[in-house]
Order: C-alpha cells, then sequence, then structure tokens
C-alpha cells in the first residue's frame, strides 16, 4: 500500500510537471530608443523595450537586451547577440529595430543599407528560426525633425526601405513604428510632440542640470506611447502572443 501511494505520487508529480507550459520570452534587440535606462539621479529618459512587459500578463517575459549606440552591426560584434541567441528557446520571439547608429561613419557601427545592413537582419532572422523563435522586424522610430512648413522630415531613407523589402521577401512580421510614431507625432505637431522626448526646462532634473532639447531619445510617457504603438502591431499582426495582451 505504501509503495502504491509513493508511486501514485511520482506519477502526479511527473504529470504536473508534464503539464507545465513554458513562458514566452520576447527578447528586443536594438538601440537606444529601444534600451533600459537607470532610475536613480532622477533620469527621465526610458527606451520603449522597458516599457514593454507593462502590456502583457505574466505568460510572457520581455528581455530587453537593447543598448544605447548600437547597430546592427556592433550589437553582433560585441557578442550581444551571442547572449541572446545561446537563451533563445523554442516558441521565444526576437523583435528586430536597428538603424539608428547604422548611418554612423566609425567602422564598429557603419552599414550600408542595401548590403551590409541587409545582410545582418538577414543573419538575425535566419539564426532566430533555426532555434524555432520567431523573429519581427520593427523600423526605427522618427526622429522629430520638422522642416521650417511643420512637415516631419525622414531621417533613415534606406534603412527603412531595406526593413520592409526583407519583410516581404523572407515573409517575416513587420511592425512599421516608423510609421506608426509618424503618424502619432504629426497628430500632436511641433510644439505638443516635445512631451514626447526627452526636452526638458533647465533646473527640473539633476541629471541634465542645463536641461535638454533630444528629439531622438524618449521621456517615460514617450516611451510608454511608443510601446503601445508596438503592442498595437501585434494585435494587427495577430501573433500568437497577442493572446496575452492585459484587457
Amino acid at each position: 500500500m505504501r509503495k502504491y501511494k509513493i508511486s501514485l505520487f511520482f506519477i502526479l508529480m511527473v504529470a504536473l510537471m508534464g503539464g507545465t507550459k513554458a513562458k514566452i520570452t520576447v527578447y528586443t534587440i536594438g538601440d537606444s530608443t529601444m534600451a533600459n535606462k537607470e532610475l536613480q539621479k532622477n533620469n527621465p529618459e526610458r527606451g520603449w523595450g522597458q516599457m514593454l512587459s507593462q502590456f502583457f500578463n505574466d505568460e510572457v517575459i520581455v528581455d530587453n537586451r537593447a543598448k544605447n549606440g548600437r547597430s546592427s552591426k556592433s550589437f553582433m560584434g560585441e557578442g550581444l547577440w551571442g547572449e541572446v541567441i545561446n537563451n533563445l528557446k523554442e516558441g521565444d520571439y526576437v523583435f528586430i529595430q536597428f538603424g539608428h547608429n547604422d548611418s554612423k561613419p566609425d567602422s564598429a557601427r557603419h552599414t550600408e543599407p542595401r548590403t551590409t545592413y541587409r545582410s545582418y537582419l538577414v543573419r538575425y532572422i535566419k539564426e532566430t528560426q533555426a532555434k524555432g523563435a520567431h523573429p519581427v522586424l520593427l523600423t526605427s522610430i522618427v526622429r522629430r525633425k520638422f522642416d521650417t512648413t511643420g512637415k516631419l522630415e525622414d531621417t533613415h531613407g534606406e534603412y527603412l526601405l531595406v526593413v520592409r523589402e526583407l519583410a516581404k521577401e523572407m515573409n517575416i512580421p513587420l511592425i512599421d513604428l516608423e510609421q506608426k510614431s509618424r503618424k502619432l507625432i504629426e497628430q500632436l505637431g511641433p510644439e505638443a510632440s516635445k512631451k514626447l522626448f526627452m526636452w526638458l526646462e533647465p533646473g527640473i532634473c539633476d541629471k541634465y542640470p542645463n536641461g535638454s532639447k533630444d528629439d531622438t531619445h524618449l521621456c517615460e510617457y514617450g516611451a510608454t506611447q511608443i510601446a503601445q504603438l508596438a503592442v498595437d502591431g501585434i494585435r494587427e499582426l495577430n501573433l500568437d502572443i497577442s493572446q496575452y495582451i492585459k484587457k
């Protein structure tokens, strides 16, 4: 009788363990517009990847691996991608957003849109798929750069086109954050759109005592708004993880 009880106990334990579903991890890789920012020193800056987890329930883990100043080339060259791929498991997602720093002139970061930039994106996609995970391409968010007529300028050029073309060519889900953020910023206009970015008056932030007029990086409010746009894109694509978005 005792042996029977012990056997039954182990059978139940194995059944329970077998029925435990592994949580899905969404890895976000990219640059400073996506990256985690320090919370000390009264720092108001945030990356939109930093704000993404609040939109999901406990079935999804957001692991934000984006880093300031990285391009598609330097993220891989510094071994940051290797750290992601070593932990990636079947069913996970990789959100890929580069472009802001790929046009920088230094050799560690610079890529050409239709050659090296494209080849790095292809590598991220194929290596993600090889692990049984799901790549998702994202275009870079717009910079808040209005011309004299109040029209928002394009500062990313062919880097955007390559991402869009590659998504179609390789049948990869695309969240066009450039278009989504452009629409949001244009609706707000030149003045009101400052509240999305790191525009600070002098004397209100210890880290920026002289104030800030930054049209690239996001404050907490702006990062949350961009994260919401990414979540909208997830819903529109009907990705499997959309079922875990909080109602």
